[in-house]
């Protein structure tokens, strides 16, 4: 890609950004948009329509900017709760990372790299023709000196990035110890869901659950509460689980480690989620039914990496216009013109990769759905995962190594090829994921401020709706949103040393997304659940992953540019990363999978003394009860064409 395609996809997208911060500054300020744009607030009854007119309404003003950088990160924590924290330490976490790498990416190692000989002279007064090459590291002569001063940013911005990741999961780890202390007794806390209930005959589930708890947990065991599914034809199905509640958060702790019968297949324990997180629909599936699922999702999985490689090959030869031209001759012509080769260059691949990849996470929302997670918040995580990896495997390495299956089956099956051909292939695609980085981050993340498909079909159902219809607050996508910060992360820290002009594009990018992501948890996204935190390690072994990868391929990189002595002592950096990381795993994963006895002790002895407790305990027994078989209410407003045709058994 030539430099003037890249300012051209850079000037579209820069258009899109002010115009889109533009409409949002006057659409948020009318009334009939609030439902859109502060539903939150209006849910709360913190914001009101107002009808009377106003000309300051009109006039685009930049006061939500304000409000968003004043609110504090305990303002966030008491408003959204730890998730939402996390969420926005990871964009702080990489602001700090990007800020030293641009410092000596774009002062230190874009001038060197410019400076070298290895390409073509630069031609100062057509810079706009020369391809961005010129700022990479392939601008490098082999075995140039020069190459030293990429050696050592290799080894600084490996240490910085571990110390920042060590110091990041000290503090959240601590939050969420705070987090939990701080917090008001919760039915979740005090109980386990127990599955495999073993059953005799004449007995019912309810009485070997009641048998078996006061039998061997007498002086803990609170309640329990049967899971109950409804089949098709509106039976009460008995399945064979339960929530159990003990008297303490130490009991259900201890209940929950322990294996409670010689047989390890029979009464299972899992840590309960929240009453509110609960994934109903898990329960109406068999032990098989849940097996065959698992399986089907890898093959889910595998079939939609493969099917996605198509649209990542086209991409690709919109990238080169000698490949494009030869598979559409008629593109010949119309190619020639030069803003028009520009913007099919620069910016309509990374657009065409941005379009399909908006399908991504509602498919692997789903496909985590059937997987037999009991919680939402389980379903989120998983999907998280699935979606970063897809993104990985299918943006990075697809387009790195050209979207070839078999290009990309070998390298698998030759390991020790591995770092040659990434240093040959992720270099040249710089330019691509620069431009990438332009459209998929400041355009993706103007029309999150803008909620474009929120706007659009506000204005369609608008008109059926009464103006006291009830809306719903929306909760956050983590599992969109996360694995799109992390692959940015990982971009800057694999080429920040081999095309380091992609740094500033990513500044400006976690720039914007700190402000706008601010403002939206105080005025759109309101939590339906609460994990604690719980996203972090992914974003651990995410930025553990980047810099492993960073490593192969500068020992690649050092290889094919003739300097062996590099080579060598870049060798022992991934193998200090995997010890740094195997040490962070002991230290601190242990406190986000559970609690800790000091913790669970000394919370439970604040409560010993509340009175609040014994009615607390009393609402335990009811506390997980599937929505599904609850009493519907009917409001008493609706005329007989709309009342229902069967009534609430209470009814």
């Amino acid at each position: 890609m030539i430099v003037s395609a890249l300012l051209t996809s850079v000037g579209i997208n820069f258009g899109l950004c002010v115009l889109f911060f533009t409409l949002y500054s006057i659409l948020r300020k009318q009334p009939s948009n609030y439902d859109v744009y502060v539903p939150r607030l209006l849910a709360n009854g913190e914001s009101h329509r107002r009808s009377h007119f106003n000309l300051e309404r009109l006039i685009p003003t930049p006061g939500w900017v304000r409000r968003a950088w004043r609110h504090s990160e305990e303002e966030l924590l008491a408003s959204s709760g730890l998730d939402a924290v996390v969420f926005m330490r990871i964009i702080i976490f990489s602001l700090r990372v990007f800020c030293v790498a641009g410092i000596i990416g774009v002062f230190v190692l874009l001038p060197v790299n410019f400076t070298g000989d290895s390409l073509q002279d630069v031609d100062f007064a057509n810079l706009t023709n020369d391809s961005l090459d010129v700022f990479s590291i392939s601008n490098i002569e082999n075995g140039s000196k020069r190459l030293w001063i990429h050696f050592c940013a290799v080894y600084i911005v490996s240490i910085f990035v571990c110390y920042l990741l060590y110091n990041e999961y000290r503090y959240i780890s601590s939050k969420r110890a705070d987090y939990f202390l701080s917090s008001q007794p919760q039915p979740h806390q005090f109980s386990i869901l127990v599955r495999s209930i073993p059953v005799s005959v004449g007995t019912s589930i309810s009485d070997s659950v009641e048998r078996f708890f006061t039998e061997y947990h007498p002086s803990t065991y609170l309640s329990h509460t049967v899971i109950r599914r409804t089949s098709k034809i509106r039976n009460l199905i008995e399945v064979r689980a339960a929530f159990v509640s003990f008297k303490s958060r130490f009991s259900a702790a201890t209940a929950f480690h322990m294996q409670q019968s010689n047989n390890p297949t029979h009464w299972v324990t899992e840590q309960a989620p929240e009453p509110r997180d609960v994934y109903w629909p898990f329960f109406s599936t068999t032990f098989m039914e849940r097996w065959i699922s698992k399986l089907m999702v890898i093959l889910a999985c595998i079939v939609l990496t493969v099917l996605f490689l198509i649209p990542v090959v086209f991409v690709q030869g919109l990238t080169n216009l000698d490949q494009l031209e030869i598979w559409f001759p008629f593109l010949t012509s119309i190619a020639s013109v030069k803003i028009i080769s520009q913007v099919i260059t620069g910016y309509l691949p990374s657009l065409i990769l941005l379009l399909f990849l908006k399908v991504v996470p509602p498919i692997m929302w789903y496909l985590s759905s059937i997987q037999g997670h009991i919680s939402n918040s389980q379903i989120e995580r998983s999907a998280c995962d699935k979606v970063l990896w897809f993104t990985i495997w299918n943006i990075f390495f697809g387009n790195v190594l050209s979207g070839s299956v078999l290009t990309q089956i070998s390298i698998l099956l030759e390991p020790k090829s591995i770092p040659a051909k990434l240093a040959l292939t992720v270099p040249a695609q710089a330019s691509f994921f620069i431009a990438y980085v332009v459209t998929s981050g400041w355009t993706s993340v103007s029309t999150e401020l803008f909620r474009i498909i929120p706007f659009f079909g506000s204005l369609i159902t608008k008109p059926c709706k009464s103006p006291d219809d009830e809306f719903e607050v929306p909760p956050f996508p983590y599992y969109r949103d996360i694995p799109r910060l992390l692959f940015f992360g990982l971009l800057g820290i694999t080429y920040f040393f081999l095309a380091p002009l992609i740094l500033p594009f990513l500044l400006i990018y976690f720039c914007l997304t700190y402000i706008i992501y601010r403002n939206q948890f105080i005025n759109v996204y309101e939590p339906k659940y609460e994990t604690a935190g719980k996203h972090w390690p992914l974003v651990h072994n995410s930025m553990i992953f980047s810099l492993v990868l960073m490593h192969a391929i500068a020992i690649g990189i050092f290889t094919l540019k003739k300097l062996p002595e590099a080579t060598t002592f870049i060798v022992p950096l991934p193998i200090l990363t995997l010890l740094f990381n195997e040490y962070c795993r002991k230290r601190f994963l242990p406190n986000f999978t559970a609690y800790s006895a000091e913790c669970l002790v000394k919370k439970d002895r604040e409560d010993h003394d509340d009175d609040a407790m014994a009615e607390f305990f009393e609402k335990m027994a009811t506390a997980y009860q599937d929505p599904a078989l609850l009493p519907v209410q009917f409001s008493v407003n609706h005329d007989s064409h709309s009342a229902p045709l069967l009534s609430s058994p209470d009814g």
